[in-house]
């Protein structure tokens, strides 16, 4: 618990000193905002800031930081680490930055910011890379609130039915009629089981193991677990610490701003909650893998029992009934079930927005909307379908998600990079996290059985080969940009 305590400082400390930093070198100013000056009274309207603080947490929260963090505990403390400092140094800075570059171009989605600086070629490329990853977003989660619902009561196909009704709902309404009015109290429920489980935990003091003492895999010793912490806990561990899909997100915000002080309590700020929540996450999950000297195994024993194992849901699952009574479990089996609904209805509306402006269509009227959304709509069913009838289908989705969702976190910390160089500022703050993830999410893919499989030494040395292309790549790139600049003076 003491790693735990140093670890929950830092993340508050990180927001208050790294974030200030960070919004200095953004240097928020008075322009008007994209809610202001393009106004639609659909998507570009203003609302109230703290509105704004819980619907984007809400958006990027899904059920990335209890899920992912569950698992990523396997691996033991260390996950502190890559859930504190990827979070202020990557994660937290990923957000803002990208949020405050869409908030000063008009309100821009992800594709049209990666083609303004990393040119047209790359743009397409990432048009359907992000639409297919939103689509993947919705179906996900249209599957798994509907298997948390089923297990409560009636079929999971009627409650993928009501999901999917509310997606396509959600999708075509104006922000504010369901996103504005619900999502605050949403996020409160998911807030609410953080900081309540935060409790129980410093009221229980369980004896878990603390990082200096167990700076190995963990999973590996006790739990057979077969993945390395290089790159499995980086991809395993999104939500709370990075995660590409954010930044998906923020141009629905930044299309909401009054203001462009907003941006730090909005998107460093949501970040740095969402830390706080994967961080109690994962420590709860210590406590079932490795509690000292009696493991919180033997909760699971009627799960097992049944048929169900150690997995994510089953420890989400015996934590809000066990440890929060009655009431206490209904507001966090709202916050579980909501969270993912919520992000999965964002994902449709900002892949409909992406291919709005890529096609420069104009989304006042519901015909437009229609046009553009029946398409996603229809690739999502079959998508659906497939993970229905296929037994491993949700597991495989998942996997894909996991890659796609850190490698989008790649191309948008290039992007950041290539913003901050030619607007003169520090670069290094994303040039870092972007060298960082390129070699991570590499080596996964030369790693893992689900793409190449290849054998781990292989794996590594070509993981070592992208760092250092990305590193000559970008040198390269940044003498070409010298001689520009000296071209231009004269």
């Amino acid at each position: 618990m003491i790693t735990f305590s140093i670890a929950l400082v830092v993340l508050v400390l990180g927001y208050l000193l790294y974030g200030k930093f960070v919004e200095s070198v953004v240097k928020p100013d008075d322009s008007p905002t994209p809610a202001v000056a393009m106004a639609d009274g659909v998507d570009f309207l203003v609302l109230p800031g703290w509105k704004i603080f819980m619907i984007q947490f809400l958006n990027i929260a899904g059920t990335g930081p209890i899920f992912g963090a569950i698992m990523g505990a396997k691996f033991g403390p260390v996950a502190y680490l890559w859930i504190v400092f990827g979070c202020i140094f990557a994660g937290a800075t990923h957000d803002y930055l990208s949020g405050m570059l869409s908030l000063r171009n008009k309100g821009a989605g992800l594709p049209e910011l990666v083609g303004k600086y990393l040119g047209n070629a790359t743009k397409k490329v990432m048009l359907v890379f992000s639409v297919l990853l939103l689509v993947m977003v919705g179906v996900v989660f249209v599957y798994s609130p509907a298997e948390i619902l089923h297990s409560i009561w009636g079929p999971s196909t009627l409650w993928i039915l009501v999901i999917f009704g509310y997606y396509v709902t959600a999708t075509m309404l104006p922000i504010d009629k369901i996103i504005g009015k619900f999502y605050p109290i949403f996020a409160f429920a998911l807030l609410f089981m953080a900081v309540a489980l935060m409790v129980c935990l410093f009221i229980k003091m369980p004896v878990l193991p603390e990082l200096w003492d167990h700076f190995s895999n963990l999973g590996a010793e006790r739990l057979e677990l077969q993945d390395s912490i290089f790159p499995a806990l980086f991809i395993t561990v999104a939500c709370g610490a990075i995660s590409g899909f954010h930044a998906t997100q923020s141009p629905l915000m930044a299309r909401c701003m009054k203001h462009e002080k907003q941006g730090r309590p909005i998107f460093y700020g949501a970040m740095i909650t969402e830390g706080v929540v994967a961080l109690i996450w994962a420590t709860v999950a210590m406590y079932f893998f490795y509690n000292d000297p009696t493991p919180g195994y033997q909760l699971l024993t009627a799960a097992q029992a049944s048929g169900s194992h150690t997995s994510a849901p089953a420890v989400v699952n015996i934590v809000c009934n066990d440890w929060l009574g009655l009431v206490g479990g209904i507001l966090a089996l709202l916050g579980v079930v909501a969270a993912p609904i919520t992000s999965g209805d964002t994902a449709f509306r900002s892949a409909r927005l992406i291919i709005a402006d890529f096609l420069k269509m104009e989304q006042r009227t519901i015909r437009r909307r229609l046009f553009i959304s029946l398409p996603i709509f229809a690739g999502a069913i079959l998508m659906l379908f497939w993970q229905m009838e296929n037994p491993d289908g949700f597991n495989i989705i998942w996997q894909y998600f996991g890659w796609a969702n850190q490698t989008l976190a790649v191309f948008t910390l290039w992007t950041l990079t290539v913003y901050l160089v030619r607007e003169k500022k520090p670069y290094i703050i994303t040039l870092i996290p972007a060298l960082f993830m390129t070699t991570v999410c590499s080596t996964f893919l030369f790693i893992s059985k689900q793409a190449f499989g290849l054998n781990p030494t292989l794996a590594y040395s070509l993981g070592g080969v992208a760092f250092v292309v990305a590193v000559v790549w970008f040198c390269v790139w940044m003498r070409r940009e010298g001689a520009k600049g000296l071209r231009s003076k004269d």
